[in-house]
């Protein structure tokens, strides 16, 4: 087996999907650095400080564990499935140049075809993928979770949402202080001038930050339709990884599998082979109801449609 020299890269999606998590990152450091001032008025820089040395926990091996355990509803392959996985995983480490102990593989106890890849060396399949795939299929499932990990997405998936946290916490309290004020202003005749009053005021005070940092807000409601495209983009581009090193034929296969199952259970084909959070998962399953969505759910999906993934995997189906 011959290894490569670099193991890890950043790709350009990994690398967006940091930059428009910036705006984020920037409140939730404003909102930490503040917290910490009010609990710690002598020592008000060292929660900014650790929160921000938080990040590396993302590559600690019993954090990650804890992450798939917990999060990610994940558990340890028994003997069994692991004596299926392990030769697989060995063929498409092989074929790519990766050190393959350098990851570990994780099951979830799932009817769906499915798999992700997670923090910094988490790979996960579900118990369904494991079997009703072929051999041929299930690696193709593998190496595109591996594209995920060595161009960089899981991680910098990982590091984007934890480092949002504070922000999104906060913004999801203003939201409801909002929803709050809009329902007493419209009752309160029946609850009383009185009573609304403080809601009143807070919702002005909350309006005149939000217009005051009206770029960071403008920032903060753009940037999911954003990120959900990067993420699509992420996941053509961990498709081209796993069809590089010959698994073409087989995803595509998997994905005409996913694609049959979504139309009989009448599902939206925003299916995925991905990382964490589920930060990138290969087949997420969304209800009939989302065909409603229109183009607003089409502008948040994370994950292509079956149609444009074969698009792209098309060359690599013609060089068979």
């Amino acid at each position: 087996m011959h290894l490569a020299k670099r193991q890890r890269s950043v790709d350009v999606t990994a690398m967006v999907q940091l930059l428009l998590q910036l705006p984020s990152f920037l409140a939730s450091l404003v909102i930490v650095a503040v917290l910490s001032q009010l609990l710690l008025p002598d020592m008000g820089w060292l929660g900014g400080l650790l929160w921000l040395a938080s990040g590396a926990m993302a590559f600690h091996r019993p954090t990650e564990r804890a992450l798939a355990r917990h999060l990610l509803n994940l558990r340890h392959p028994t003997p069994r499935e692991l004596s299926r996985l392990e030769p697989l995983w060995r063929a498409v480490t092989a074929r790519t140049g990766v050190e393959g102990r350098a990851y570990e593989l994780w099951i979830e106890d799932s009817d769906h075809l499915n798999a992700l890849a997670a923090a910094g060396h988490i790979v996960g399949v579900t118990r369904f993928s494991l079997e009703r795939l072929s051999d041929g299929q299930l690696a193709a499932v593998l190496a595109h979770e591996l594209g995920h990990h060595v161009r960089g997405h899981a991680w910098s998936s990982l590091l984007g949402q934890w480092y949002a946290v504070p922000g999104r916490l906060v913004w999801a309290a203003v939201r409801k202080v909002i929803r709050l004020v809009t329902v007493t202003v419209a009752g309160h005749g029946r609850m009383g001038f009185g009573a609304a009053v403080p809601l009143l005021v807070a919702g002005a005070a909350v309006l005149l930050v939000a217009l005051e940092y009206w770029f960071v807000t403008l920032a903060l409601v753009a940037a999911p339709y954003l990120l959900a495209a990067v993420t699509r983009r992420a996941e053509v581009r961990a498709d081209r990884h796993a069809a590089a090193a010959g698994f073409g034929p087989m995803l595509a296969e998997v994905l005409h599998l996913m694609q049959a199952a979504d139309r009989e259970s009448g599902s939206v084909t925003a299916s995925a082979l991905s990382g964490c959070g589920k930060t990138a998962a290969m087949g997420t399953r969304t209800p009939a109801r989302g065909r409603r969505q229109g183009l607003l759910g089409k502008l948040l999906s994370s994950h292509p449609d079956y149609h444009t993934r074969l698009h792209h995997l098309a060359p690599y189906l013609k060089q068979r």
